[in-house]
């Protein structure tokens, strides 16, 4: 792997946004040439982690090429085990998911899966709002009552030990699928299949950044291969696994998953089965996210994943799993327009609930963690606050929703690179701080009893202080290559496109440009700062940069740069809006060039 240079990219030690400019690589100053690509994109890759002698294999990343053999992940072959012989038995299957993307997705999988093998799974998806995240205990029985000798929970149960407790002792078979952080202790399953089980080996642990759409996936392909060790397929065909990939595309880059090694081979042969739109659901959910185009990986995040959301967030929580498993054309556009519907409404909601929280930072400025509360905030959409909060101050964000009937709170935390949340709500959990909670190192939920909110502000302040700092010391934007203003060309943007697909884990290359003076700054939409930049060689285009108006950057670059030479650094995306497609600048950083 390249060794990176130590110098500070066009010598800037600190930028408008407090950062120094480092090689994410090696030195990448291509000034107007691109050069040759293949050795563009090989940089990319290195730089990513990946070693010279496999950059083959991640050019293009595929299931053959990074599928692990399920049987390696800790009770993988029970789980397929028991519900081969539930199928075999014709006993009643109950698919029990979260109410977010990934849980939606996760369900689907399974049922799609089922219904193949022409069994006809139930599903259930808990409220939000009434039950909260997890399996109830209450809920198991009931479903057992109905006749449902097995549940397959999918993204949730790691720590349920107390429902699963019931579930047991009702008799009532129950497979947990998950991925989110688990206890020393395991709650009573017939089986629990999740790469962060403590008790996993190195090489199932190295798979602990799937998401739970992930994990169910493994578990099809070792149902699957079960069945086909029992004779099952002698007279019946067997089920496309492939055809699910479109599921594990959305509910991967939903949840935010880490884009490395194997959830890679997912997206990106994920989206080529969502480009031929053979799910009636998903193909629904294309056209009501207004796409004229085959979805690239960022439309799952911020146009698909949403919409699914909007349902478990502030509508019916079964909107999304009932979308996706759909064979009802019709059905199908009904469900997708009513969550674009609620999506907008999330957005109103979302909006009233970061303005009451913002109003808070002002007394927290010396915190190392922010918890912010309120009474009658909408607990469907603190995660996405807690999100733009972390964001807008550097620091990991806790946004709690308060209710005054119940007097407890349901609370959503985000985190930044270096802090491990989730780690540190399960250990206020086993203090006694919290009624319950957990997660994962970038996000976490929890609910707690409303006289310990100072009690666990101040635990948790105190207890990741020194890791904030750490990571707050160390704060740098990683550069992957440098142009001149004329170098920011479509074909740049295309050359990099084939180091995708990106997301968390696997960044997205950023791009410095410059020198530039600003000919053209002013605020779009609420608070975006649009630029038009010229440079030295006479060549101009366009920028963004998206909530920042209100910035240390915003401000400099409204008020500040007239006259003045700039560095910009940002992610490069196509402009198609006009007459011919041109490069503009998604702005993150930038620095003054003199």
């Amino acid at each position: 792997m390249t060794s990176p240079v130590l110098s500070h990219v066009f010598g800037v030690s600190q930028s408008l946004t407090g950062r120094a400019w480092r090689w994410r690589g090696g030195n990448m100053e291509l000034g107007t040439s691109l050069g040759s690509g293949d050795d563009l994109v090989a940089q990319l890759m290195l730089a990513r982690g990946v070693e010279r002698d496999d950059l083959e294999r991640h050019r293009a990343p595929t299931l053959r090429g990074f599928l692990p053999d399920p049987s390696a992940f800790r009770d993988m072959d029970a789980a397929a085990d028991r519900i081969a012989q539930a199928i075999l038995a014709e006993e009643k299957i109950t698919i029990y998911g979260d109410y977010d993307v990934d849980g939606a997705t996760s369900s689907a999988l399974l049922i799609r899966l089922l219904r193949d093998l022409g069994v006809g799974a139930d599903y259930y998806i808990p409220n939000r709002l009434l039950e909260g995240y997890g399996p109830s205990g209450e809920a198991l029985v009931k479903l057992g009552q109905q006749g449902s000798s097995l549940i397959v929970t999918v993204d949730c149960g790691a720590m349920a030990h107390e429902a699963l407790a019931m579930a047991h002792d009702a008799g009532i078979d129950v497979i947990v699928v998950d991925h989110h952080k688990c206890a020393a202790e395991l709650p009573k399953t017939v089986a629990l299949v999740n790469p962060n089980r403590l008790d996993e080996d190195d090489f199932a642990s190295s798979h602990g950044h799937l998401a739970a759409v992930g994990v169910a996936f493994l578990l099809a392909v070792a149902l699957v291969r079960t069945l086909r060790a029992r004779g099952y397929f002698e007279n019946r065909a067997e089920p496309d696994l492939f055809a699910l990939l479109d599921l594990v595309a959305l509910g991967t880059v939903a949840d935010v998953a880490a884009l490395h090694g194997l959830n890679r081979a997912f997206v990106a042969q994920g989206l080529k089965v969502m480009a031929k739109r053979d799910n009636i659901g998903m193909s629904a959910l294309i056209d009501a996210s207004r796409l004229k185009r085959a979805p690239a990986c960022s439309d799952l995040g911020f146009a698909l994943g949403p919409r699914i959301n909007a349902g478990g967030r502030v509508g019916e929580s079964t909107l999304g799993v009932r979308l996706l498993t759909t064979e009802d054309a019709e059905e199908a556009r009904s469900i997708a327009a009513q969550l674009s519907a609620l999506n907008d409404e999330r957005r109103a909601i979302e909006a009233a609930v970061q303005e009451a929280a913002e109003e808070q930072l002002a007394s927290q400025q010396n915190r190392a963690v922010h918890v912010l509360h309120g009474n009658g905030w909408h607990p469907g959409v603190i995660g996405i606050v807690a999100g733009r909060i972390k964001e807008k101050t550097g620091k990991p964000s806790v946004v709690i929703a308060l209710d005054a009937e119940t007097g407890q709170g349901k609370g959503s935390g985000r985190s930044i690179s270096g802090v491990d949340l989730g780690a540190a709500i399960i250990r206020a959990r086993a203090e006694g701080l919290l009624v319950a909670g957990g997660g994962h190192a970038m996000a976490a939920g929890l609910t707690i009893d409303s006289p310990r909110l100072d009690d666990f502000a101040e635990w948790l302040d105190s207890h990741l202080e020194r890791q904030v700092m750490q990571a707050s010391a160390s704060r740098e934007m990683a550069l992957d290559v440098a142009v001149a203003p004329g170098g920011l060309s479509p074909e740049l943007v295309e050359t990099l496109e084939c180091g995708g697909p990106y997301g968390v884990g696997w960044p997205a290359p950023r791009v410095a440009v410059g020198p530039v003076r600003l000919v053209k700054c002013d605020i779009v939409g609420t608070d975006h700062v649009r630029i038009i930049a010229a440079g030295d060689d006479g060549r101009s285009f366009k920028g963004i940069a998206f909530r920042a108006a209100d910035s240390e950057m915003g401000q400099a670059l409204l008020h500040g740069a007239r006259g003045r030479r700039l560095w910009l650094a940002g992610r490069v995306k196509i402009d198609d809006w006009g007459a011919r497609p041109q490069a503009e600048l998604h702005l993150e950083d930038a620095a003054w060039a003199d």
